[in-house]
């Protein structure tokens, strides 16, 4: 398996004034993340509007950016769904184009039991080649796959090699990571809970913030593997306010803006998702003037 790296960014989707997919701007935020401190870029997930993307656009997606870095970090495609059927298919046109992995998010609305989640997730895994990465986040999905269910997928299912972990859960991140094989990594899903989730023994992050602070986030990853603890606490508590300011509403509304007012044009979100309010855009644009921005290749 390809070394999908400690700090992935879930990269936002650029949009034109029209409200199309900006495939073009796309590509070049791409290899901006990747010179900025990511290692591995999460295409078309919850942060890149899955939800208001039209399947020809999420495998275009794939291939114009795979197109475009060719090797120089992981691509890992967001396939997730409520529907089974429909998230394997996906899976597997994702898989023709050459991505490095897939994240599959926890179905969503239909309530599953932790018993069809296990079947959910152990049938598109068995049916692909691609490393999959779990994703549990219950302030989206509303049901939380809970320890026991990754825990069992972990030994199950050789190809399913992490979870991202969005629960804020430190009880139940502990287990996992105690209790799943051996070399099944843990991604932070939530940019605030990184420093005191390596403490416990995970991976990385898939993180929003990335996309304004990467090499940060890369500084303090790094600091805390070499046991350089000190260090890596500061550069937490320093970037506290973005990693909290970037979620004042939902996200990618926040993070588009400021993409936007640093100069890289991505658009406004799809409907039902819209720009900020005057207040809410007045609080990122005092965010971003007391945070040091380094987004190369603008």
């Amino acid at each position: 398996m390809k070394e999908l790296g400690r700090v992935i960014t879930a990269m936002v989707t650029p949009m034109d004034e029209k409200g199309e997919v900006d495939y073009a701007q796309a590509k070049k935020l791409a290899k901006a993340l990747l010179a900025s401190g990511s290692e591995g870029l999460v295409i078309v997930g919850t942060t890149g509007e899955s939800p208001t993307l039209r399947h020809e656009e999420e495998i275009k997606l794939f291939a114009e950016i795979k197109k475009a870095v060719g090797n120089k970090g992981s691509l890992i495609a967001g396939t997730g769904s409520n529907n089974t059927a429909e998230a394997l298919e996906f899976t597997q046109d994702a898989e023709k184009i050459g991505v490095d992995a897939c994240l599959l998010v926890v179905p969503y609305y239909n309530k599953p039991t932790q018993e069809g989640l296990y079947r959910h997730f152990k049938t598109i895994a068995e049916n692909t080649s691609l490393p999959v990465i779990l994703y549990n986040v219950p302030t989206r999905t509303v049901t939380s796959l809970s320890a026991e269910t990754t825990i069992r997928l972990s030994h199950d299912v050789p190809n399913i090699v992490g979870v991202k972990e969005a629960s804020g859960n430190l009880e139940q991140i502990g287990k996992i990571i105690k209790e799943a094989r051996k070399g099944f990594l843990v991604w932070s899903g939530n940019d605030s809970d990184t420093l005191p989730m390596l403490a416990l023994g995970a991976y990385g992050v898939i993180s929003v913030a990335s996309h304004l602070v990467g090499k940060q986030i890369n500084d303090m990853i790094y600091a805390y593997v070499k046991g350089d603890t000190k260090t890596a606490a500061a550069i937490h508590l320093k970037l506290l306010p973005v990693f909290t300011g970037l979620f004042v509403v939902a996200n990618p509304i926040p993070v588009k803006y400021a993409l936007n007012q640093i100069g890289f044009t991505v658009g406004a979100p799809r409907l039902p998702l819209c720009e900020p309010d005057e207040k809410t855009a007045a609080f990122i644009n005092d965010l971003l003037k007391k945070t040091k921005i380094d987004l190369s290749v603008k």
